[in-house]
């Protein structure tokens, strides 16, 4: 049984596989995403984030899920286009996956039932923060602005 998200292998946007071990000693933030939703602008703050705090070893890690209301239909291709078109995206994006239901992805399945802060998700742009030691110290809900105050200073004293 995993014991932290370093004990998972996922597919990033282009479907290279990917060892969530190359980001061990990084702070993390895994948001399920959608290009379609009203939450999407998120993304804008998402972005944000990673241009203040990736030289500190914040990382940000998206998956595209179409898990709710079909909000994210596109193809890895054209959820990366859309992602750096619109928002101008450089962190890390991953290949579609499913976050709940039958076919969802083990990463998933941990965050939400197997983590130290389990739950299901509740919508797109659900967050789990994750501190240096690959351990989820916090499931933070969808509607939670990336750039909100609280959320931005317990980034900041998991990257001291």
């Amino acid at each position: 049984m995993p014991t932290s998200i370093y004990d998972f292998t996922v597919q990033d946007i282009k479907e290279k596989p990917v060892s969530l071990s190359k980001y061990k000693d990084k702070v993390l933030l895994i948001v399920n995403v959608a290009s379609k939703c009203g939450l999407t602008p998120q993304y804008k703050g998402l972005q944000t984030l990673h241009d203040i705090y990736a030289v500190k070893g914040l990382r940000i890690l998206a998956f595209p899920a179409n898990n709710f209301g079909g909000q994210e239909p596109g193809t890895n291709t054209q959820i990366q286009e859309f992602c750096t078109n619109q928002f101008g995206v450089t962190f890390d994006l991953f290949s579609k996956i499913s976050v709940k239901g039958e076919d969802i992805h083990p990463l998933y399945t941990y965050l939400t039932k197997d983590s130290s802060h389990p739950g299901d998700i509740q919508w797109n742009f659900q967050k789990f923060l994750v501190n240096r030691k690959g351990e989820v110290v916090e499931n933070i809900p969808p509607k939670t602005d990336p750039e909100d105050r609280t959320l931005k200073e317990k980034i900041e004293s998991l990257l001291k």
